[in-house]
């Protein structure tokens, strides 16, 4: 008897299409998500445009938007890579779904990544509407493309790393509430709206080396002042990001 001949050939499809596959379904799910465009979208562009037209906090020389822009970048990365992902990925977990999809032909970092790669798409359209927004405002940046890349990737990296360590450790609705309380304390104290110089010596000092206020220095260093890589900013992120993503990795329970 010959073996026979099946069409379509059962199997798993190739895994960069079943990567690609599930990015484009995490990513529909963001942006159809309401309290996440809420979270992504939403409220950095109210903050940017509210702060920009109203001298509500003193932000030195210049224009208010040249200050708050970098910061509000800032804000969006964290918004999606750390509080979006959080608390989409710990419901996820409560409700089975990554139980499900850890069994399927798709590996489970193969998942992950596609998570990953969801969140840097989402960050795109973020970034291109929040610019959009500030050149309105008569935005100008300044400084190296390739600097503010790389410093928004570090930044992603660290927040994700954050994101998923808190989704795979604590139950969905204490993830829920940490990770809109930690967004809401980083707001005020993260540099993002309020500039830094602002606290007690000893209180910046330590805000310095929170991963958003090293995002929203480091971006205002680049894109307001002109400066090179900010080198220091971006150590602090890597620390971070090696730390998130390596504890994430070694703690996160699928179920």
């Amino acid at each position: 008897m010959s073996a026979g001949t099946y069409t379509p050939r059962p199997g798993a499809a190739p895994l960069p299409r079943m990567i690609a596959a599930q990015t484009a379904l995490e990513t529909r799910m963001l942006l159809r998500n309401g309290e996440q465009l809420l979270l992504t979208v939403i409220i950095p562009a109210l903050l940017l445009v509210l702060f920009s037209a109203v001298d509500i906090v003193d932000t030195g020389a210049g224009a208010s938007v040249d200050f708050l822009a970098p910061g509000v970048l800032a804000l969006a990365v964290m918004s999606t890579a750390f509080t979006g992902q959080a608390i989409a990925t710990g419901f996820e977990r409560r409700y089975g779904v990554l139980k499900r999809l850890g069994a399927s032909p798709l590996p489970r970092w193969a998942l992950m990544t596609a998570k990953t790669l969801s969140v840097l798409v989402t960050e795109v359209l973020q970034i291109a509407l929040l610019t959009v927004i500030a050149f309105a405002l008569g935005w100008s940046p300044h400084g190296n493309p390739l600097a503010v890349l790389l410093l928004l990737v570090l930044g992603t990296a660290a927040f994700s790393g954050l994101g998923l360590l808190m989704a795979g450790t604590l139950k969905a609705e204490a993830t829920l509430a940490a990770a809109n309380l930690v967004f809401l304390l980083l707001l005020v104290g993260g540099g993002v709206i309020v500039p830094l110089d602002k606290f007690p010596d000893a209180v910046r000092s330590a805000l310095e080396l929170l991963p958003v206020s090293a995002l929203s220095e480091g971006l205002r260093d680049v894109l307001q002042h002109g400066a090179p890589m900010p080198w220091g900013q971006a150590s602090i992120l890597v620390v971070w990001a090696v730390l998130g993503l390596g504890a994430a990795a070694r703690f996160f329970r699928w179920e």
